[in-house]
């Protein structure tokens, strides 16, 4: 649990400096089932090892915390699947929660998944919190982190 705490804070801090500049945050439907289905086709692309999905879907500057500690950026995640190191064989997102304040919008929720990461099953239930940033149009992953729940 305590090495969960710095990357929730982590994302926590980011998304609280980036709303600072904007208190009221939009429901506009459009936008945010548009966030919804990212991070459902997010998912989908994992499955089908979809590297050029990933690729659009997570901006070049993303990071997030693994559990180890170890900060994993975009081409670390994408090597991953890519390799086959991590597999994400089946999930089934829960309810998520999305805020957008102007170009920015942190999306969170929880996932039920069949994973195998370095040859382990490391299946589960798992909520997680993603920052996201719409750049030169589309909306794309910032920063990510999530924990297992036991």
């Amino acid at each position: 649990m305590k090495k969960l705490i710095a990357p929730v804070l982590s994302v926590c801090v980011c998304a609280g400096i980036a709303l600072a500049a904007s208190p009221q945050p939009s429901k506009d439907p459009t936008v945010v089932n548009a966030l919804k289905q990212l991070e459902q086709d997010m998912g989908d692309a994992m499955v089908r090892v979809d590297i050029d999905k990933l690729d659009q879907i997570y901006a070049d500057d993303f990071a997030t915390v693994a559990s180890s500690g170890k900060v994993i950026t975009k081409k670390d995640l994408l090597r991953d699947f890519e390799s086959f190191h991590d597999k994400l064989e089946s999930f089934e997102n829960g309810p998520m929660d999305v805020q957008v304040f102007g170009n920015v919008a942190v999306v969170h929720g929880s996932v039920t998944e069949r994973r195998v990461r370095d040859g382990k099953d490391t299946s589960g239930e798992f909520v997680w919190m993603d920052l996201l940033e719409k750049r030169a149009g589309n909306w794309v992953v910032v920063r990510s982190a999530g924990a297992r729940v036991k």
